[in-house]
């Protein structure tokens, strides 16, 4: 299975109906500066039944910042690393997915200490093994600490919070990028389309034994 296929796997799993909703609802650009971009507005009202109450929470929640900008920097490298631009679409963070995360670890706070704890181990590792953050290391330093912890059955013990952290960082990942409009796109729905049946797909009548019938 190829790489991108496996994260979409991932993030189709990992999904919640709240997450699913909250990354949906907006395709407005966000930055960390001005995340108060895609708040919502009384006209957000009557989109997926949302209640006063939760707009307000969400406009809340986009007019704080939990992470810093060093942090951020170092979720945009990692995230375009797991899904980097290819042939069919872009990358992690031409989704915007930096950001769904900034939102996510507001919205559900279990997210927060993981996350923050697994920034700084990894700017340990990198700093002991290269002598800088991660962010500041070369492309192929990078993508060997990554290797390092990517890999549950191959990492050594000492990598095993790197492993732990890197699965979260993984699935939010997956998560924030085949929910935007980009992710969507290359996963290739389309949602109903009305008066366009053209039939049964020529490749499942064959896997029945029907494409004669």
């Amino acid at each position: 299975m190829k790489r991108r296929d496996s994260l979409k796997a991932i993030g189709l799993a990992t999904l919640s109906t709240a997450l699913l909703v909250d990354a949906c609802k907006n395709d407005s650009p966000k930055t960390t500066e001005a995340p108060a971009a895609s708040t919502p507005t009384d006209a957000d009202a009557g989109v997926a039944g949302r209640e006063a109450f939760e707009i307000e929470r969400d406009k809340k929640l986009h007019a704080e910042k939990f992470f810093t900008p060093h942090e951020m920097a170092t979720i945009t490298v990692l995230a375009d690393i797991i899904i980097p631009k290819d042939e069919k679409s872009g990358s992690a963070s031409d989704a915007k997915v930096p950001d769904f995360i900034e939102f996510i670890v507001k919205d559900i706070p279990e997210h927060q200490v993981p996350m923050r704890g697994g920034l700084r181990w990894l700017d340990v590792q990198c700093l002991t093994r290269f002598n800088r953050a991660f962010v500041d290391c070369t492309p192929p330093q990078q993508l060997e600490m990554v290797t390092a912890i990517a890999y549950p059955l191959k990492a050594t013990r000492e990598m095993k919070q790197g492993v732990t952290f890197f699965n979260r960082m993984r699935d939010l990942t997956a998560s924030g990028f085949f929910t935007s409009k980009m992710g969507i796109a290359d996963l290739g729905y389309v949602g109903n389309s009305p008066n366009k049946w053209t039939g049964v797909p020529e490749d499942v009548l064959k896997q029945y034994g029907m494409e004669h019938v």
